[in-house]
């Protein structure tokens, strides 16, 4: 790839370009190759995750949007792996649902929520690299059975007291999709792996027609970024391969010291044990270290004992 049809990965645009609704057709282009129908983003909403700081460098990003329609986007990016991931996007997700709510409205006003999950990490045993998840209602004495609406349904469910239709189940719950990087290796012929391609190798092709990739061309094209931008860039993709190295790396190393220390307690207790003390090590090590960068760069000891379970007082003797 020439440094000219170079362009920025995508967990660094969504940090700082794509939150700007001028350059939404991106975001559009990939949620319409998810969904399958074309998308309309009217506004670039606030969350938790959604805000510049000293640690994003090292943490989860995310933006969350709303649709022409009132649905409600969340597309986030997770760069190392986190045990609770399930329960955090159902968090995520829960939350979105709720605030859509104010103290005695109707439920009615609840819109469909979206969740992307971006994953540049290996995850689960499947053999796909895209997964997309549902709420259905299944029979329990037929299994075969689905709970579906037909139009019909719809409109002989009338609410006689709000003359308001039901709305499916199928239109309202939430949906979840799981897009995991690492795990894509085929040759991009179909929207869906053109977009895998961009989002593993920062490569799209010229003669793209998939939605969202053109305008990426356009918008996040590493030469039109100013030298700054382009410094910045760089930094920022150091610190995540640092990152992850030094997670891997006290990961062999744990599991290394715990096959030593078990072996020499003998079989299946001693590897138990020995694996479960090195990994602690190799985790508080991992810690330190990761601690040592942060406060490199300036982060608060009150912010990197939070980030890394070391203590203020640990923090502030490295």
């Amino acid at each position: 790839m020439t440094e000219q049809s170079k362009y920025v990965r995508f967990d660094w645009a969504i940090k700082r370009i794509l939150r700007d609704k001028a350059n939404s057709e991106v975001l559009e282009g990939l949620i319409t190759v998810l969904i399958g129908e074309a998308v309309e983003i009217t506004d670039i909403l606030e969350s938790e995750g959604n805000q510049d700081s000293h640690e994003d460098k090292y943490n989860r990003v995310d933006v969350k949007a709303k649709t022409a329609s009132g649905e409600i986007i969340i597309v986030e990016v997770q760069l190392t792996k986190e045990i609770d991931f399930f329960q955090r996007i159902l968090f995520g997700t829960s939350k979105s649902i709720v605030e859509q709510v104010s103290l005695g409205q109707n439920y009615g006003v609840i819109n469909k929520v979206y969740s992307i999950n971006i994953l540049y990490f290996d995850f689960g045993e499947g053999d796909d690299y895209a997964y997309h998840g549902t709420t259905t209602f299944t029979g329990m004495t037929k299994k075969d059975s689905v709970l579906r609406f037909t139009t019909k349904d719809e409109e002989r469910y009338i609410d006689t007291t709000t003359i308001r239709r039901v709305t499916p189940p199928e239109k309202v719950m939430p949906e979840y999709f799981l897009l995991i990087v690492n795990k894509f290796n085929a040759v991009a012929k179909t929207p869906i792996e053109e977009w895998m391609q961009y989002l593993k190798d920062a490569a799209i092709r010229e003669d793209t027609t998939t939605p969202g990739l053109q305008a990426a061309r356009e918008k996040l094209a590493y030469m039109s970024m100013s030298p700054d931008e382009r410094r910045a860039y760089e930094d920022y993709m150091v610190s995540v391969h640092a990152f992850r190295d030094a997670w891997e790396t006290s990961i062999y190393d744990a599991k290394a010291e715990g096959r030593a220390e078990g072996l020499a307690e003998g079989l299946a207790e001693g590897m138990e044990k020995g694996l479960a003390e090195g990994m602690e090590k190799g985790k508080d090590e991992a810690n330190r270290e990761n601690a040592r960068r942060m406060k490199a760069d300036g982060m608060p000891a009150e912010m990197i004992a939070k980030y890394t379970g070391l203590t203020t007082e640990a923090v502030n003797s490295l």
